[in-house]
């Protein structure tokens, strides 16, 4: 990128926030006015007033809203023109246009053009904002005449152009192949699953990303209240695509990662693989419904609880015809212990009743209390909570793997040595692999309270009662002969409490149970079979695009095949899409990667790879205590080679923290991990923090560890080996896996 460009894009940016500014200022400048006035005057002036303040308000709320990201893109016109695009409009005080509102119908070409179809846009700008200056730019060049002089120009749309301008007939072909499929992909209606398969470097994430911008401004008032949610495989990796796919406003993108899923959970990785593969199983969906019925319990024996000096018989009859009435209502545990709580209340009480009446002779008093008493007796709520205890999901899976009584009981079809792999103490921190179960179990057990579960509709049932008052205030006041200057919306809206007013992003991430319009899966191929049954759960619509490379599966509850990870969630309604074309990475890379997997055993997929680099794969051969040393040793001229780039360092095991040692210990704040920040120029990740990420050049350390370790995964290596778009070095002890040389 030009020096001269990032200036002048930090200079409008600047002019932007202080239009902001100004028009904050003037807003509560006029509101303090209008507050001043005070409620005085005629009803028709007390409603004008108001109706102005209300008006101020909700401008200043607007303005105070958009501080963060106010503006995201910009758009270089075949007219000449250029358009910022934004959160808002704004303009000058002499009406000059300086932003265009996404909203806005010219703003879609923003979301829709691609080099396939460029629809009058030259070059597509993201501007990447650090609080109000803008850090970095990231061009889309869609007209190739651009590039003249230009071979700084940065971005997806950059490179397929720079590549269209080579005059072979290959590349013309190839590219145009590239625009065409992932122009279609993106374009692909939004309704039924649709998963784009593609090798290393063939830009599936890219389009992914874009497919999800152009959904959202094309659908954006079916999506603006259901939201749209993006899942990826990491945080680093969500990090990392925040500055392709903006905060679009109030349509609600709710970005996560799946141990993030389930609301006040927070997981951390399953470290052992073998528990993560079982948990995986959708076998576990019957182990959650086992536990849940397992605290619907029976007595062995009759009981005799005391009410108020009498004792009252519980047989086991009772318990079980009222447990089969319970579940009979088809409710969740929680809600249907109020049907078994209810049968067996009213029958106590019905005994109760028999004993005192029989004591008074027949006296027909009022025994209306006995109920109450019941209800309220100590020995009543032991014995009915015993038979049916109220749960929350954390106490049920938490009991379950702690137990271990509890955990045969509710696992007859696993083996002792499953059972071991699950047993773990009972404070021991939720991970990834739970996030699917937890959900699973507060599917089945609803909400403690009955009525909690009913918060969308009574918020529903709330507005319909503002609406009426507020209709009901207006007829009053038309009646008095005052011209009322509002809509009844527009009162009910300004008599809300403002602090309760929340996007639809924030209500999805607080609400287990919404239904999202539509939702993205990166890296999907790491899924397994309960984690495809927690997302389908989100989106009962089945509206989904699914981004994947089988052949980097490495999770042990990963899939062997989109049909295996699929059929079950979706049967066959779901499209494939392939990307074949490798456009990021240089052949020499991408083709020792392929050869290595291929060796190994793996099936891959091998994109064409458009473009050679300058280097082959850089292989150092030392002993295995030297390897850190080595590194050391290296990275200078590494640095130097990529001149600016951001280099990973992949390594696995107890080398990563030692090389992350090492590094931070040469480096200092040089140093960072995941997707690094704009101060970071070198990252120290493990091969499953890389997948999604890209980086100018990668250093692999000890790359058959990768593949010979307890749990290693010919997909470690393969993730590591594709991730440079320049330079690949790997540093090795042990020999190398073969096919990586030729």
């Amino acid at each position: 990128m030009h020096d001269a460009d990032l200036l002048h894009e930090r200079e409008y940016v600047a002019g932007l926030y202080a239009r902001l500014d100004e028009l904050r200022e003037e807003k509560r400048s006029q509101l303090a006015q209008v507050r001043r006035a005070g409620a005085v005057g005629t009803m028709q002036n007390v409603s004008e007033r108001d109706a102005f303040a209300a008006l101020y308000e909700d401008r200043l709320a607007q303005l105070d809203a958009v501080d963060e990201r106010l503006v995201f893109g910009r758009l270089d016109l075949d007219s000449g023109e250029a358009q910022y695009i934004g959160r808002i409009g704004l303009s000058t005080p002499d009406l000059q246009r300086l932003m265009v509102d996404w909203r806005a119908p010219e703003a879609g070409h923003f979301y829709q053009a691609t080099a396939f179809d460029r629809q009058g846009v030259r070059r597509r700008r993201h501007l990447i904002l650090q609080g109000r200056e803008v850090k970095a730019i990231e061009d889309d060049v869609l007209d190739t005449a651009m590039l003249d002089g230009s071979e700084s120009m940065q971005g997806e749309g950059a490179l397929l152009a720079a590549l269209n301008s080579k005059r072979t007939g290959r590349m013309s072909d190839i590219v145009g192949t590239i625009q065409a499929e992932q122009d279609r992909i993106i374009r692909s209606a939004m309704s039924g699953a649709l998963v784009v398969q593609g090798g290393p470097g063939t830009g599936k994430t890219a389009v992914a990303l874009h497919r999800a911008a152009y959904l959202l401004y094309t659908h954006r008032d079916r999506l603006k209240s259901a939201g749209v949610l993006l899942v990826g495989p990491s945080s680093s990796f969500m990090h990392y695509i925040e500055r392709v796919l903006p905060s679009l406003g109030e349509t609600g993108v709710v970005m996560t990662s799946l141990g993030k899923l389930m609301p006040g959970i927070s997981a951390v990785p399953e470290e052992d693989p073998a528990v993560a593969s079982l948990k995986g199983s959708l076998d576990m969906a019957a182990v959650v419904a086992n536990a849940v019925a397992n605290r619907q319990r029976t007595p062995a024996e009759d009981r005799f609880l005391e009410v108020d000096s009498r004792k009252l018989k519980l047989t086991v009859r009772q318990v079980k015809r009222a447990r089969e009435r319970a579940r009979a209502t088809g409710k969740p545990h929680n809600e249907a212990r109020v049907t078994f709580v209810k049968i067996l209340l009213r029958e106590l009480t019905e005994q109760l009743t028999d004993m005192v009446e029989a004591a008074n002779l027949g006296n027909n008093a009022d025994r209306a209390y006995l109920a109450e008493d019941v209800r309220t007796a100590r020995d009543v709520r032991i014995a009915l909570n015993l038979c049916w205890m109220p749960m929350t999901p954390e106490k049920l899976i938490s009991e379950l793997f702690s137990k271990p009584a509890i955990l045969e009981a509710c696992t007859p079809d696993l083996s002792p040595e499953q059972r071991a792999l699950l047993l773990r103490p009972a404070d021991a921190p939720w991970t990834e692999a739970d996030v699917p179960l937890l959900d699973e179990a507060a599917e089945l057990l609803g909400e403690l309270d009955a009525a909690a579960g009913r918060g969308l509709a009574q918020q529903e049932q709330d507005r319909a009662r503002d609406l009426a008052n507020a209709k009901q205030t207006l007829a009053n006041m038309e009646a008095m002969g005052v011209n009322v200057l509002m809509t009844a919306e527009e009162l009910a809206e300004q008599n809300q409490e403002r602090e309760t007013r929340l996007t639809a992003a924030e209500r999805a991430v607080s609400d287990r149970t919404w239904a999202f319009g539509h939702i993205v899966v990166d890296e999907a191929q790491e899924l397994s079979p309960m984690q495809w049954r927690l997302l389908v759960r989100r989106c009962p619509l089945k509206s989904f695009t699914i981004v994947g490379d089988i052949a980097q599966t490495s999770a042990a509850a990963g899939a062997n095949s989109w049909h295996s990870a699929l059929a079950p969630s979706f049967g066959d309604r779901w499209q494939l899409e392939e990307l074949t074309v490798n456009y990021r990475t240089p052949s020499q890379i991408a083709e020792a990667a392929v050869r290595m997997a291929n060796r190994a055993g793996l099936v891959v997929s091998a994109p064409k790879a458009v473009r050679e680099g300058r280097w082959n794969p850089l292989v150092d051969r030392v002993a295995e205590e030297a390897i850190v040393s080595r590194l050391l040793e290296v990275l200078p001229g590494e640095l130097d080679v990529l001149d600016g780039g951001l280099l990973a360092v992949i390594a696995d095991g107890a080398l990563l923290p030692a090389a992350a040692t090492a590094l931070r210990g040469a480096y200092g704040h040089r140093v960072g991990s995941g997707a690094g920040s704009y101060e970071q120029d070198i990252v120290v990740i493990s091969p499953k923090e890389a997948k999604g990420l890209e980086f100018d050049g990668v250093v692999v350390l000890e790359p058959a560890d990768m593949l010979n370790h307890e749990h290693g995964k010919v997909g470690d290596l393969y993730v590591a080996m594709t991730r440079p778009t320049q330079r690949l070095r790997l540093i090795t002890s042990a020999p190398l896996p073969t096919g990586i040389e030729r």
